[in-house]
């Protein structure tokens, strides 16, 4: 069984109201699981071999839109360079450079254009994707994250927006491709493609799809910046909420396919032969290695590492830095942006691009200086050795601007694609002024701060690096002209440099550090690497938290951290559960199944029975005292209100057991005498009581005491699970057995998968309210439960291990007393309830 999640708690806290949680709960003793119980091992290998099979095939489709996304970026953009370039040429001589600005300003907007387009068929393909990945393998699923309409529009959006000149990278959407990917290619059917169907009943459940989204999303890391390692080990570090070792082999080997179909074709096309696999990721950050001439240098020394460790301060306070202005731009965008209508933020994307596109041609023209360029390298460092440098960061150089013989420094980090500019800054000795490379990254740093949020698909990691390249650069400049440090090699600088500001920015550690070593072939760095961003990392945690983590905050998602504080353990696991239950019966008629799903937004029920003929040693007045609990009845009468509400809404069904609970009581005050009858109850303990005969069904004459009474726990049932009982007519009726009723298997139950008919659409005239539902056979007889004295901590990592969406509390004599959630597990509620804790001291 997969069970889901109660919402009724979040809808109060989120800004949406459209977030739901992944249904991550197996039953291991489910009797209609019949794929799993039927298999032998012969067909539970050949099921086994069908993962691996499509494990591959995502790993390969990802390389694929990778390959696509990379063709068209480098055509546009060579196009757009070429045109633009021969313009300024001749504008320079003829005094014409506003029609070279005209130009270039119709290529950009454009392509953002064509970019804010694609993002409003598909609002979700906005950004980099990243926040709603991370969110989805944590456990919320965010609507629309992981459809093919989404993968095509991002795909296609994130080229346009490259393309067009912003300040963005396409590495970062490559993890959402490749989550998208994941989540839709074993599945064999798509909401957009709903002609085309595969009869394919197999990994139908969250359980599985959130696997295959993990090994989706590796791939895209892999095939973004070679790296399968660093892939696999991002998907483990940022989101998934259940790992084993079984699911980390089948993402190595996804990422392994993604990474060398990428390379297969790529040196392919670029180099003419086929299988040579010399370009392993979008992004290669090239060979680190002195030149054979300097016997002085060397990459790193062991007195480097002080100035590193400097570095990764200063790497996390800039990121910091930028996470606080990026947040303010976000808020802003949320109340002055977003409620306008959709054309407002396209205006948005092209007032970015404009300011963009002059700023860049600005600075280019009138603060980049002309440096001279000959064979040979001199002292001072001030020129460039062509011999020195590989063909292509040496056929990246531009000469805008400047007269024959020398080099437009700013321009040659402006006018080329990002990665050719990383290349600059890594492996040219001598190319770039202090004044430039000071001048380079603020602008760099504000306007990709600006660019990252607007309504275009958009990276962070390409700008992230760039930026802190130059910074880098810069330090490893003013080292050697004013310390004297000679041994300095400035591509080790510009190297750690990015991962300071890219550390501080995003705060992951262990993927990106491997990452990052992929990507140089250089395991050398591997230490360096490693200190810079734990430095970087601990510094910008002093402030705030990194800009996943920020968006995903100002969207109201409840994620889940990987931990939780010291002082949590003050809490217990009663005082952080929901006590106000909505339950069923094993046999419970469909007149009140049908109230309690359309009064409720509840993903999951408990499965409960009660002893009524011991209803009087329960019962005292107005009051229902459980063991470990107590319901004060202000807050009875508040849910009875909002319950009766939601039952004035409904139309087209009679009303049921919930019935409008209290009404002669809504107005009435608590008795003072209750009090001391309260403190009894409260000490008072319960023995278990019989279950219910099988064909005994729930009473309709209900009072408040009865709606809580004392229950004794069976088992949890998903929502989806009653819908598609209802819509299949699955129930008897009294006069029968309840072995008459009809039982439907597996496939049948997940047909629907993902989506299920709602309860409200549903046309159930046909069916007769008296008629009895079994829900025994669906439901889940063996969920985790824990005490109600179990301290937070141990409930928060039960949860989060084992991957639950529900965790139901049972007190020692079998009773339900509450249930805990997600929202119960927020840092947000743990704080409030840990607040309320000290107040009662």
């Amino acid at each position: 069984t997969i069970l889901g999640e109660t919402h009724e708690e979040e809808d109060e806290i989120l800004p949406r109201k459209d977030y739901e949680s992944l249904d991550y709960d197996r039953c291991i003793n489910d009797p209609y699981l019949e794929i799993l119980e039927s298999m032998d091992n012969k067909k539970a290998q050949k099921y086994e071999a069908v993962k691996w099979m499509l494990v591959f095939a995502i790993g390969v489709c990802t390389g694929l839109v990778g390959l696509f996304v990379d063709f068209f970026v480098r055509l546009f953009t060579q196009l757009k360079f070429r045109v633009v370039q021969s313009s300024v040429e001749e504008c320079t001589e003829k005094g014409c450079l506003a029609l070279s600005l005209l130009e270039l300003l119709g290529f950009n907007l454009t392509f953002v254009f064509l970019a804010s387009l694609l993002v409003l068929i598909q609002p979700v393909a906005a950004g980099s994707g990243i926040p709603e990945i991370k969110c989805y393998l944590n456990g919320v699923k965010v609507p629309g994250v992981v459809r093919l309409r989404t993968v095509v529009c991002k795909a296609m959006g994130v080229l346009f927006s490259v393309a067009g000149g912003l300040f963005v990278g396409k590495e970062g959407p490559m993890i959402h491709s490749g989550a998208v990917v994941g989540a839709g290619l074993p599945q064999f059917q798509s909401i957009s493609l709903r002609k085309i169907q595969f009869n394919f009943p197999y990994f139908r459940s969250d359980r599985d799809k959130r696997d295959f989204v993990s090994a989706g999303a590796a791939a895209g890391v892999a095939a973004a910046f070679g790296a399968p390692i660093g892939g696999t080990l991002f998907s483990l570090e940022e989101g998934s909420s259940f790992w084993n070792q079984g699911l980390t082999w089948k993402v190595l080997f996804c990422s392994m396919a993604a990474t060398f179909t990428l390379n297969f074709f790529r040196s392919g096309i670029q180099f003419g032969s086929w299988g040579s696999f010399q370009l392993p990721g979008l992004l290669n950050f090239g060979e680190f290695k002195c030149s054979e001439s300097d016997k002085k240098c060397h990459l790193w020394t062991a007195v480097d590492l002080g100035f590193f460790i400097l570095m990764g301060i200063v790497g996390g306070l800039l990121g910091a830095t930028f996470n606080c202005l990026n947040k303010r731009l976000a808020k802003y965008r949320m109340r002055n942006v977003h409620p306008k209508p959709k054309l407002v933020r396209v205006l948005e994307s092209l007032l970015v691009s404009l300011t963009t596109t002059v700023v860049v041609f600005l600075a280019s023209m009138v603060l980049g200086e002309c440096r001279q360029m000959s064979s040979s390298r001199h002292s001072g460092n001030d020129t460039l050795s062509l011999q020195d440098i590989s063909e292509d960061v040496n056929s990246s150089i531009k000469t805008f601007f400047c007269p024959n013989e020398t080099y437009n420094d700013m321009a040659t980090l402006f006018f080329n694609p990002q990665e050719s500019a990383i290349l600059q800054l890594f492996h040219q000795d001598g190319t770039f002024s202090p004044v430039t490379l000071s001048l380079f990254f603020l602008l760099y740093f504000l306007l990709s701060c600006w660019t990252y949020g607007i309504s275009v698909p958009s990276g962070l990691f390409v700008p992230s690096l760039l930026c802190g390249a130059a910074f880098g650069r810069l330090v490893a400049n003013l080292l050697k002209s004013y310390i004297g440090l000679d041994h300095i090699y400035s591509g080790t600088f510009a190297l750690i440099g990015a991962a300071a500001f890219l550390g501080g920015v995003v705060r992951m550690t262990i993927s990106l550090t491997v990452i990052l070593i992929e990507s140089t072939n250089e395991i050398t760095y591997g230490l360096p690497i490693m200190i810079t961003l734990m430095v970087a990392k601990w510094t910008g945690d002093f402030f705030n938290k990194g800009i996943y983590d920020i968006h995903v905050n100002l969207r109201g998602v409840p994620l889940l951290e990987w931990e939780t504080g010291v002082e949590m353990d003050k809490l217990r696991a009663s005082d952080i559960m929901e006590p106000n239950l909505t339950y069923v019966y094993p046999h419970t008629r469909i007149q009140s199944l049908v109230s309690i799903l359309r009064t409720t937004v509840h993903h999951a029920f408990p499965v409960v029975t009660e002893n009524r003929g011991n209803e009087r040693e329960f019962m005292k007045g107005n009051q229902l005292i459980s063991n470990n609990i107590k319901f004060k009845k202000s807050s009875i009468l508040t849910r009875a209100g909002e319950q009766r509400k939601r039952s004035q809404s409904m139309k087209s069904y009679p009303s049921s057991e919930l019935r409008n609970m209290c009404d002669e009581h809504i107005a009435t005050e608590e008795p003072p005498e209750k009090e001391d009858l309260l403190q009894q109850m409260l000490e008072r303990r319960y023995t278990p009581y019989p279950n219910l005969y099988p064909d005994q069904s729930p009473s309709e004459e209900w009072t408040m005491e009865e709606r809580f009474r004392p229950l004794t726990f069976h088992g949890l049932i998903l929502r989806s699970q009653l819908v598609t009982l209802l819509d299949r007519g699955v129930c008897y009726s009294e006069s029968q057995s309840s072995a008459s009723q009809p039982r439907l298997s597996h496939a049948e139950m997940s047909e629907d998968y993902p989506r299920y008919p709602d309860i409200h659409d549903l046309d159930l005239t046909l069916l007769n309210p008296r008629m009895i539902v079994d829900v025994t056979p669906y439901m889940n007889p063996s969920p985790f439960t824990v005490s109600p004295n179990t301290h937070v901590s141990q409930v928060f990592n039960l949860f989060r291990t084992m991957g639950l969406r529900h965790l139901p509390v049972v007190n020692a004599v079998g009773e339900v007393v509450g249930i805990i959630t997600r929202h119960n597990l927020t840092h947000e509620f743990l704080q409030a309830r840990l607040r309320q804790h000290y107040q009662t001291i």
